[in-house]
């Protein structure tokens, strides 16, 4: 199998995928973040959800990264615009006090979801970061991968 740049030309030029020729399938891609919030926030989140002028962060957060996950078409140059089968945002925290956001995206098409799950669980991040910032700027966003997807020419799972 030949491993090349899927979204240049033959003349290095920037190209959108032909997808027209391909399966339609049921597919799906699991994104995950980590949001690394330090002691203090973290003391907070333990009591309740934190409430800020902008809402509840966690909650606010999953519905910017499903909104996100829906236009990545518009966000990414060269993605093709899809109209999702679903969407979902989950976040919990995990033993080390990490923020754990894993955005599933869902369709029934000819190209694969991998970058709306990316993006809707790399926007949440930026949410949960962008709501806590006032307590605090000693928040890392420690990571953004895939961690499944099905459906397409290959599936891909990566160990939990």
């Amino acid at each position: 199998m030949s491993q090349e740049f899927t979204h240049l030309d033959k003349a290095g030029n920037p190209a959108m995928v032909d997808v027209g020729e391909k399966q339609v399938t049921r597919r799906m891609a699991r994104a995950r973040s980590i949001v690394v919030l330090g002691n203090q926030i973290m003391d907070k989140l333990e009591k309740e959800e934190i409430h800020t002028k902008k809402g509840p962060v966690f909650q606010t957060a999953i519905l910017a990264g499903i909104m996100a996950s829906k236009k990545t078409g518009e966000l990414i140059p060269l993605c093709h615009p899809l109209g999702l089968d679903n969407c979902q945002v989950a976040i919990r925290v995990n033993e080390k006090r990490e923020v754990v956001i894993e955005c599933t995206a869902r369709i029934t098409a000819r190209t694969g979801v991998e970058m709306e799950a990316l993006t809707g669980a790399t926007v949440a991040a930026l949410t949960v970061y962008d709501m806590c910032k006032a307590f605090s700027h000693d928040i890392v966003i420690k990571e953004v991968k895939l961690m499944e997807k099905t459906g397409g020419k290959r599936d891909f799972r990566r160990e939990e």
